[in-house]
């Protein structure tokens, strides 16, 4: 069967990471006889210093008739004097969210046995962490009105935080049928005793829960789910929240893993979804062979199992990534005292090379 995928580098450490998430596709297809099909197009400040604009019409429409979208990252300090709706962070990223209709965001903060001691937490705070983030996409002040007013000594800067009923059922159902395929417990984020939404969002949950007898269901606000996410992240399975929530909460899960070059991610809701690292650009360490890829890798075998229904590929994926770390290998946001250090390619070599040894 062919699948078609449209392949978005974007900037930075994003022209890295993709091809060694591409090679590890490559490698799965010759195997089992899979037709990936890739077709790369720009974005973010790639496709602003070719076109003019962050989301060319061109890129939008390739993803709209691709099987999945494979993102990059996008963004850096060359392009953060634009304005607002030329920025890649926000127009490039929303807009291909708002254009592909993905209204979920799922991230698996998941640690590794190996890198236990990687992390900044404590051992026995940590271990065995595996938590699934599931963060809303298209509501909340990310999407609502934004403008600004002149008033006397200067401005004033409004942002819309906004939710309907039915975009709450949507992102809080999946999360209770995610749960329902783990541990059974969701935990709801929010913000209910200020915001307005928040208090529509906990009702709305409540009244939903009652289909999920199965399922333990807790609430929790936002300021107090960041703290237990470092004093105890071991009493999380699946945690449901809203759209700006979830941004922050799920970047904050990441580093329980040891490091966001750890956590993949998956966009979901349209009829194509699009899987991303959860990390941006880092221009810092671009070109210079030193970007994690493996929260690229592990987010195009999220797409074999989500996009392909190809479960047994991506197991493949995720136990290789787990093989290269037994052994020792790490890149530099991982790295530990007695690791062997390696680059990007070398990497994507490792996990390809483990991946071959485990179908040959």
């Amino acid at each position: 069967m062919a699948y078609k995928i449209a392949v978005l580098p974007g900037d930075g450490i994003g022209t890295e990471i993709i091809p060694e998430a591409v090679k590890i596709l490559g490698v799965l297809g010759e195997v089992f006889n899979h037709d990936f099909v890739f077709a790369e197009a720009l974005v973010g400040g790639a496709a602003i210093d070719e076109t003019g604009v962050p989301l060319p019409e061109e890129t939008l429409e390739l993803c709209k008739i691709s099987d999945a979208v494979l993102l990059g990252a996008v963004g850096g300090p060359k392009w953060d004097t634009l304005p607002v709706h030329l920025r890649p962070e926000g127009a490039a990223l929303l807009g291909l969210r708002k254009g592909l209709g993905l209204y979920a965001n799922l991230r698996p903060a998941i640690l590794y046995p190996a890198l236990t001691d990687a992390s900044t937490l404590k051992r026995d705070v940590v271990e065995g962490v595996d938590i699934m983030v599931i963060r809303e996409l298209t509501g909340g002040l990310y999407f609502g009105e934004k403008k600004r007013e002149n008033i006397e000594g200067g401005q004033r800067a409004i942002d819309t935080m906004v939710y309907t009923t039915e975009e709450i059922v949507r992102i809080v159902r999946l999360g209770f049928e995610t749960a329902r395929k783990r541990g059974k417990r969701l935990c709801s984020v929010d913000k209910a005793n200020i915001l307005e939404t928040s208090r529509l969002w906990r009702e709305t949950v409540t009244e939903l829960s009652k289909e999920y007898p199965d399922v333990e269901l807790t609430h929790m606000y936002v300021d107090n789910a960041a703290m237990q996410l470092v004093r105890w992240p071991k009493q999380f399975d699946v945690m449901v929240t809203e759209n700006m929530f979830g941004d922050i909460l799920s970047d904050q899960a990441s580093m329980l893993t040891g490091s966001i070059g750890m956590l993949p991610s998956a966009s979901i809701g349209g009829k194509v979804a699009m899987y991303e690292p959860s990390h941006g650009s880092a221009p810092d360490i671009a070109g210079q062979n030193k970007a994690n890829p493996i929260a690229t890798i592990l987010s195009a075998a999220m797409m074999l199992r989500y996009s392909f229904n190809l479960e047994k590929e991506a197991k493949l994926i995720e136990d290789a990534v787990v093989k290269v770390l037994d052994k020792g290998y790490r890149t530099g946001d991982i790295m530990e005292s007695g690791k062997t250090l390696v680059g990007t390619t070398e990497m994507g070599a490792l996990i390809g090379g483990e991946l071959i040894q485990n179908v040959g």
